[in-house]
């Protein structure tokens, strides 16, 4: 087989039921829907299919690969679309030959980067995978030059949250696609070209717990009789999803029922049948519409107030205030200091210019 007429290449939509079957019956962890973004890939020779490899969504939280890269918690969540998970590599049966799949993993690598702007419209920083040491070594993946970071815990995924049982970790294999990637991953303020309209922000359990507290004193406008969540609690989790990019009571809604049983806990749920329950939206609906704004400005500010501590960093922002003229003859510009992390703003300043 001559390796330089092999041609990598997306799967085209009809082809989608062909890669997902021979994923199934070849590839040991079976067929994967689609988690996130995604591209699925075919390595043909001479029209004949050799591999099918699968890049997806990056793993929520992974302490190895973030320990690597250096960023901070409370901003990665909106960066994780500039990775890419490599979630399925299959060289199918009759094709095992020397040298194939760092080949075709290197074919991959070369054209991911304008493939993933053409189908989602921003670039890719980083390529991450994870292997499994009772099955493989990644030799693969060392013969590309991909990074080794570290192993997992061994705690599984599953739906809403993570499994309580330990398994084998995984080893875990990055690689950079620009050679500044984990400094921009990891600087305090992203270039807007690589914004990609993910969440603002993931709140750390400390964030979740406090929610609730701040929220305690605002008065209830409904009526005693049917009241099935606390106030307190349906504030906290409507501030909480409008702080992770949530706009409308329906997607305030839905970011809430994605909310596992700790998280629910943390924000206080009430509790049915030995589970967490979440506010449905209707109830969220009727909450924000009958609350006095001003008591939850005043709610909102005091949480803004207590966690804009932790702004590594401020914009300063300068304004011209068009109508605005003294007695002198001078324009009015106020500069402010506002924190990146939480928007908050520490500080303005008012200064006149002569016209």
């Amino acid at each position: 087989m001559d390796f330089r007429n092999i041609v990598v290449r997306p799967i085209e939509i009809a082809e989608e039921s062909r890669f997902q079957k021979l994923m199934q019956e070849y590839h040991y962890l079976g067929a994967l829907p689609k988690i996130g973004n995604t591209i699925r890939y075919v390595a043909t020779y001479q029209g004949d299919w050799l591999s099918l490899i699968v890049f997806s969504a990056a793993a929520l939280k992974c302490g190895a690969r973030d320990n690597w890269i250096g960023w901070k918690f409370r901003y990665q969540y909106d960066r994780l679309n500039l990775l890419a998970n490599n979630s399925r590599f299959l060289i199918l049966p009759d094709y095992h030959f020397k040298n194939l799949a760092s080949k075709i993993l290197s074919l991959c690598q070369r054209r991911i980067q304008n493939d993933w702007i053409t189908h989602f419209g921003y670039p890719l920083l980083l390529l991450e995978t994870f292997v499994d040491p009772t099955r493989f070594h990644g030799t693969i993946y060392k013969a590309s030059n991909w990074d080794f970071v570290g192993n997992t815990k061994g705690y599984q995924r599953i739906r809403g949250s993570y499994s309580d049982k330990k398994g084998t970790g995984k080893m875990v294999f990055v690689c950079p696609l620009q050679r500044d990637a984990t400094q921009i991953l990891s600087h305090p303020i992203l270039e807007k070209c690589y914004h990609t309209g993910g969440q603002n922000m993931k709140l750390s359990a400390d964030q979740m717990k406090s929610l609730p507290d701040f929220f305690r004193n605002i008065k209830d406008p409904r009526r005693a009789q049917g009241r099935r969540h606390s106030l307190h609690v349906v504030l906290a989790i409507s501030a909480a999803a409008v702080l992770c990019g949530m706009a409308g009571y329906k997607e305030i809604s839905d970011w809430a029922k994605s909310l596992g049983q700790k998280a629910r806990s943390r924000f206080r749920c009430r509790r049915q049948n030995k589970k967490y329950i979440v506010p449905s939206e209707s109830i969220i609906r009727n909450v924000l519409i009958k609350v006095d704004p001003e008591e939850l400005d005043r709610a909102l500010q005091q949480w803004n107030e207590t966690y804009g501590a932790v702004d590594e960093s401020l914009a300063i922002d300068g304004k011209t205030m068009c109508n605005a003229i003294d007695k002198d003859g001078r324009q009015t510009h106020i500069m402010s200091a506002v924190g990146h992390q939480s928007g908050q703003c520490y500080t303005q300043k008012k200064l006149a210019h002569s016209l």
